[in-house]
């Protein structure tokens, strides 16, 4: 047993430094988005910004949540350098009735889930994601993303949103913009 937290750690580990994301301590916890309705989150999402993931390497990036029994059903898309469009299909929950903009989502069965916080929405126009994964309060592998339900947001409100994340020590020096051009996209679904 100690045998595979050494290797999991490893591997983590590992995982961690391949990231642009990954800082010394334990994760920060940014307040998040006040009165969050679930409901009106649904639908639709194109990825505008994010910190950089190893899981994530495509461009036109959108996300879609459908709410099922209290269940957010999740389904991301991507367009691959090779022209693929890949998917992947999870699920989300509320951690805490009280605290309904704190969710963790699964795409593994055998993985333990994430946390997917929503810090800022208007639900119309924009959100505001941040997710860390605290290793042993050694580190912290930390991702964010800035959607929108269309393929652009305006300059000022990407600004905006950066600067929230900026005011909780997040380093937004390493987040990169999206590729969303609609002829890049159009095949999208």
């Amino acid at each position: 047993m100690q045998a595979l937290q050494v290797l999991s750690l490893t591997l983590l580990s590992v995982l961690a430094v391949s990231t642009q994301s990954t800082r010394s301590g334990k994760c920060p916890e940014p307040p998040v988005q006040q009165n969050f309705d679930p409901a009106r989150y649904m639908g639709r999402w194109h990825e505008i910004m994010k910190i950089p993931a190893p899981f994530q390497l495509g461009e036109c990036c959108q996300a879609t949540y459908t709410l099922s029994d209290g269940i957010v059903l999740v389904r991301n898309h991507e367009l691959l350098a090779n022209g693929t469009i890949s998917f992947i299909d999870g699920t989300a929950k509320i951690v805490d009735a009280s605290e309904p903009a704190k969710l963790e989502v699964s795409f593994f069965e055998d993985a333990p889930p994430g946390p997917y916080w929503v810090l800022a929405t208007d639900y119309d126009e924009y959100t505001l994601i941040y997710s860390c994964s605290d290793f042993a309060g050694l580190f912290y592998v930390e991702y964010s993303w800035i959607m929108s339900r269309t393929r652009t947001l305006p300059k000022e409100t990407v600004s905006e949103l950066l600067d929230i994340l900026k005011s909780q020590g997040v380093n937004t020096d390493v987040f990169t913009e999206t590729d969303q051009r609609p002829g890049l996209c159009s095949g999208m679904p």
